[in-house]
């Protein structure tokens, strides 16, 4: 950001309405950055930083479209859709990670997410698609599946260059901790979350363009019927492209402008962030009157007595 620039503007509130009166509040940072990493817009610290989580998942994929692993396997932009996802175990979305690992030949059985209660196997954990991924880059390159989730192995290496190559910066400058499914994750500021994101959009990368349109095309696979990215991606017919991250994390990209917003409530309350998002696309024009009414109806109330309220906006820097 600039010399000069503010670096901190009031936080956004959601508040959590019972029959019109507060009972709870969430506050929450957000920002716009375009894909030069310039911050457009501001709520709350511009510094602040947060786990990228699951929003880091389109870009853990990235290994999959550049090193041809794609192509040696016959897999599609639906196989790609589910790399990307968090989704929700459904019978179709475990049969297309079960996919990828057919089609390179790996038994499901080197998958290390771990297996979900009342699962028989980990292809229903909401992060099979990624770990299948990696393993079928591993087994193309030859690299070994039994310690894929290792920081220092190849694959987790080649991701984190991919990352730090997005963003212009050394790779060991980044802060990695391990997300509930054991692969790596990274602390970022929230700039360089909604830069990533403006450049997933930008459409002037061959790879993260193929990514984008895999989780656009096929959004249904990204989280399921009813989930936030889902049904943002439907509401606005591919024109923002959505990922979540658990606590409190939320990621959009406007396809073909070059623009992110990077969203992180900060109790990590799910809730809250995806009243926030609404409230910020309507303000940024990035969605329509109508779109934002039905996706309001489904994450903002909630029955008779209760509702959302968001107060505070994005400053322009």
């Amino acid at each position: 950001m600039s010399r000069g620039k503010r670096t901190h503007t009031p936080e956004i509130e959601v508040r959590l309405l019972r029959d019109g009166i507060v009972e709870s509040i969430h506050r929450v940072c957000a920002l716009v950055c375009d894909n030069r990493g310039r911050v457009l817009s501001l709520a709350g610290q511009s510094e602040a930083f947060a786990f990228a989580r699951s929003a880091l998942k389109p870009f853990q994929a990235m290994p999959v479209t550049i090193t041809g692993a794609l192509e040696r396997y016959g897999l599609g932009d639906r196989d790609l859709a589910i790399v990307c996802s968090s989704h929700q175990g459904s019978i179709e979305q475990a049969r297309q990670a079960f996919n990828i690992l057919w089609r390179a030949d790996i038994d499901p059985s080197a998958l290390q997410c771990p297996i979900p209660p009342g699962a028989r196997n980990a292809l229903k954990h909401n992060c099979s698609g990624k770990h299948a991924g990696m393993l079928t880059v591993c087994q193309q390159r030859g690299w070994p599946l039994g310690t894929y989730l290792r920081p220092t192995h190849p694959i987790q290496q080649l991701i984190l260059s991919q990352i730090a190559e997005q963003l212009q910066m050394p790779g060991e400058e980044f802060i990695s901790a391990r997300d509930d499914c054991g692969a790596p994750t990274y602390c970022m500021q929230l700039a360089q979350l909604a830069t990533l994101y403006a450049r997933l959009a930008a459409g002037d990368n061959l790879y993260l363009e193929r990514i984008a349109r895999a989780m656009t095309h096929y959004p249904e696979l990204i989280g399921g019927d009813s989930t936030f990215d889902t049904e943002v991606m439907r509401a606005t017919g591919g024109n923002l492209i959505s990922k979540a991250g658990s606590e409190g994390i939320q990621c959009i990209g406007r396809a073909g402008e070059g623009m992110g917003l990077a969203i992180k409530v900060v109790d990590g309350a799910k809730r809250a962030k995806y009243a926030a998002a609404i409230h910020l696309l309507r303000q940024l024009g990035w969605i329509t009157p109508a779109a934002s009414e039905s996706l309001a109806d489904r994450f903002i109330v909630f029955g008779p007595h209760k509702r959302l309220e968001v107060v505070g906006e994005l400053e322009m820097l």
